[in-house]
């Protein structure tokens, strides 16, 4: 790397908001394996290394999942399972057979799992950063060297890599990490959702990243997305004032969530289990709008029971006494395969038997989770609303609220993540109590961009207006019913964002609770009249670009001056 002495600006997409100002610290790279490589003489011994280095991976996975927060364990111990595959081993031990030393062995077999992951799209393309860190680190531990990873720091920095793993952002010290950025990645990758559940500024998608040399300073702005390296005074003082007027300002919002003429929006928490509601319980929220479930069942060799569900939901439940608890139940299926409701091969499995697809095909996984539920909410006392992810026809929407009803609890929903169900959301609906809209997946396929294709970050941009118009005929339809709208994807967290989804209709807004008090200033700070007329702009844009500059002008300078 040559040492870059000048200022320049680059702009990469902002995934966690905040700015930040530090030395550069850069991941080191992934561990490559020796191109003079000799191949391997006893070829038993060495697939029983191979086995050993992936299982030593596993296990380190596990060590560091134990120690932390809910979403980040969640991730860890998926990527452990991966490391546990019984297909790499076996593709491995091809590739021994055919003159492969053992590094070269994991390593080219890692990389043609990920092309078939590449191919499947969807959930399965999501895990290719992961898949590629539990080969590097299989070849890190056959060769008996370090494993790739975040270097030892003592001064807060800003941490760079090519495309942070999970194994690493999981583990990072807040106190020292003040930013992130990466040079791949997407708007909902691990890195963006564990920043921003951290409450770490981000940006991904920078270009040139890893050229950065270590050391150099850079100061980032998460929302905006711009990265400035070697910053001008002027341009680190701009931004302390304004991270300093920022936490000035949102240190005196509190309560519900309301705009400036007294409209209520619901401010929730999207969390991931235990340890997450324990943490959002204590916060100034009004709830949980996205309790994804999938950490109960993903690590399981078999289906947990009811009881087992039970004092799991128990413990997310009574950390918020009677306020309210919305449950997504089970969104796994091929494209999330489980040991004990696996449906076999799928050509698309972003497109398969996903969600309330499989439990309609395992219907009792459903059951047993309805009455956990059921019985987890009659001893805490929360208000707890049961939604299934996936739904996309009416007949779906009835099954589930049937099954809801029949397990004792009151309030059944969907989740509004096809197009289908939003455009036809008046009659969906009519068979629940509510709707929530998945902005992330929404957006994927409205656009038929794979929402983890680095590449593809415009088309899955929440401002495209076929977006928001996508989400205008959801509300729509809900308006019609009388059914309440919530969101529950990333958009929900944009500030400038939720007053458009506050002008369409949306009625409560779920994110990760650092992002909580700035979308409840934003709201504050405009009425009603204002939001709609501010989504009216939205929609009107052409282009994702001119829908933000709209939005920009018509937004009080009170808050844009804080973004």
């Amino acid at each position: 790397m040559t040492e870059v002495t000048a200022t320049e600006t680059r702009q990469g997409i902002g995934v966690s908001p905040g700015s930040a100002y530090g030395p550069v610290v850069q991941v080191s790279p992934p561990v490559r394996p020796p191109a003079d490589e000799p191949p391997a003489q006893d070829r038993e011994a060495a697939l029983t290394d191979v086995k050993a280095a992936f299982e030593s991976v596993a296990v380190a996975l596990e060590g560091k999942a134990r120690h932390a927060d809910d979403t980040a364990q969640q991730i860890l111990k998926a990527t452990a399972l991966i490391a546990r595959d019984k297909g790499l081993v076996k593709a491995a031990g091809k590739q021994l057979d055919a003159g492969r030393g053992r590094a070269n062995a994991i390593a080219n077999a890692v990389e043609e799992y990920c092309a078939q992951f590449e191919a499947l799209g969807g959930y399965f393309a999501e895990r290719v950063t992961d898949l590629r860190d539990v080969g590097s680190r299989a070849v890190a531990a056959v060769l008996g060297v370090p494993a790739p990873g975040v270097p030892d720091f003592t001064e807060p920095s800003v941490i760079v890599a090519e495309d942070l793993a999970p194994a690493e952002t999981a583990t990072l010290d807040r106190a020292l990490v003040v930013g992130i950025v990466t040079q791949e990645g997407g708007r909902t990758s691990h890195t963006a959702i564990l920043a921003a559940q951290m409450g770490i500024p981000a940006v991904v998608q920078l270009k040139g990243a890893t050229g950065i040399p270590a050391g150099t300073f850079v100061a980032l702005d998460g929302d905006s997305g711009e990265v400035t390296i070697n910053p001008d005074p002027s341009i680190v003082e701009e931004q302390k004032q304004r991270r300093d007027k920022r936490a000035a300002a949102l240190a005196g919002t509190s309560g519900p969530g309301t705009t400036r003429d007294g409209h209520h929006v619901a401010l929730l928490a999207n969390i991931g289990g235990v340890k997450d509601a324990e943490e959002a319980g204590a916060l100034d929220l009004e709830g949980v709008g996205l309790f994804r479930t999938e950490f109960v069942f993903l690590s399981a060799d078999k289906a947990p029971t009811v009881e087992e569900q039970t004092e799991i939901y128990r413990k997310v439940m009574a950390p918020f006494g009677d306020r309210r608890v919305v449950v997504r139940t089970l969104d796994a299926g091929a494209d999330k395969p489980l040991a004990f409701a696996d449906l076999g091969p799928e050509e698309n499995p972003a497109l398969g038997r996903r969600g309330l697809r499989l439990s309609a095909e395992r219907p009792e996984l459903l059951d047993a989770q309805l009455e956990a539920l059921s019985i987890a909410a009659k001893v805490t006392g929360a208000d707890v609303r049961v939604m299934a992810p996936m739904v996309a026809t009416v007949e779906e929407a009835a099954w589930f609220a049937r099954r809801v009803r029949e397990n004792g609890l009151p309030k059944g929903g969907v989740m509004i993540e096809v197009p289908a169900a939003a455009l036809r959301s008046a009659h969906v609906l009519a068979e629940v109590e509510f709707g929530s809209i998945g902005t992330n997946d929404l957006a994927q396929y409205t656009m038929a961009a794979d929402r983890m294709q680095g590449e593809l970050s415009d088309l899955l941009d929440p401002w495209q207006p076929a977006v928001l118009d996508v989400v205008a005929a959801a509300c729509e339809g809900a308006a019609s019913t009388g059914r309440p709208m919530g969101v529950c994807g990333e958009s929900a967290g944009d500030p400038l964002l939720a007053l458009v989804l506050t002008g369409l209709g949306v009625s409560s807004l779920s994110m990760a609770p650092s992002k909580v008090p700035v979308v409840r200033l934003a709201l504050s700070l405009h009425s009603l009249p204002e939001c709609q007329g501010i989504a009216a702009a939205a929609r009107a844009a052409a282009t994702a670009r001119e829908a933000l500059e709209a939005v920009r002008e018509l937004a009080r300078d009170e808050l844009t001056d804080l973004l």
